[in-house]
């Protein structure tokens, strides 16, 4: 099988990078690629990259995820996550190929405290979250066979992410604000690119299988409940902290304004993907702890 991977050097691709390589031949690009096209700000030269490689299987790791700043660049947003996907989509179409790609929890409004299915009414409070959803609706049209894994909160030992930012503001911090009415699952890159690996060849051997699934670890968590484990983690392993146990205070999200609106309640009801696809879902305390041993100093 020869594969496409687009936005090879994200947290996502970079362990899809690994988890495609058993099912076959992996071409992986990124923006910076030079010899075809793979930038999704330009999403029509996409077409001509997909026409060249002849893919068996696109993997679309490829997204705007800065959410505050997608409030100040709506068609940027709109080129990246909706209208590339869609290009990508209509050619696999046209190839025969299958699609996987990555949208959100941030396609919902949020509302609630009960995890939503892939049935349930969406309504995003965002830029980022219309233009995701604006790229699953074209991915549909096009009649393509895809997968479509909405997922919440990625992290990886890969780049900066959320644990690193809170044991930075640790090292250095005698008090330290975390937004605790926010609930969601936090997620591994690594889960997310084995998952894909596995659903794709699932998918290909039958068709009926392809669809749009909820894939997000087990359980959930507030951003303060995460930051709560990561720092507890640093500080069992000895790691020094400024710190003092108890100063890790809970707000709410109006105590924290940003650009872009946030859903509070981003619990995925993961039902369909784990009996369709007969998968466990490990909890999201063990992915974290996971990530944790690669960037806390042994």
């Amino acid at each position: 099988m020869r594969i496409l991977l687009l936005g090879c050097n994200g947290q996502i691709g970079w362990e899809l990078q690994r988890s495609l390589q058993p099912l076959g031949e992996v071409l992986a690009l990124d923006s910076r690629s030079r010899d075809l096209a793979a930038d999704f700000s330009r999403p029509a030269a996409l077409a001509a990259t997909v026409a060249a490689v002849r893919p068996d299987l696109i993997v679309n790791a490829a997204a705007h995820t800065a959410v505050d700043k997608a409030e100040s660049e709506p068609e940027l947003a709109q080129a990246i996550n909706a209208d590339a996907p869609g290009v990508l989509a209509r050619s696999a179409a046209a190839a025969g190929a299958w699609l996987v790609h990555y949208s959100t929890d941030y396609v919902f409004d949020g509302s609630g405290d009960q995890p939503r299915d892939e049935q349930a009414p969406t309504g995003p409070l965002s830029v980022y979250g219309r233009t995701k959803l604006d790229g699953e609706a074209q991915i549909r049209a096009s009649g393509c066979h895809h997968l479509i894994l909405r997922t919440s909160w990625v992290h990886a030992a890969r780049g900066g992410n959320f644990a690193r930012t809170m044991l930075r503001l640790a090292a250095t911090k005698s008090g330290l604000d975390v937004i605790d009415d926010q609930i969601g699952a936090p997620t591994g890159a690594d889960l997310l690119a084995d998952l894909t690996a596995l659903m794709a060849r699932a998918a290909r051997a039958q068709p009926e299988l392809g669809g749009t699934y909820h894939a997000v670890a087990a359980g959930a968590t507030s951003w303060h409940g995460y930051a709560r484990l990561v720092i507890e983690t640093a500080r069992e392993r000895g790691v020094a902290l400024a710190l003092p146990p108890g100063a890790l205070r809970p707000i709410p999200t109006s105590a924290w304004p940003t650009p872009a609106a946030r859903p509070l309640n981003s619990r995925l009801d993961t039902r369909k993907l784990r009996e369709r696809f007969d998968v466990h879902l490990p909890g999201w305390e063990s992915g974290v702890r996971r990530m944790l041993d690669e960037i806390l100093p042994a």
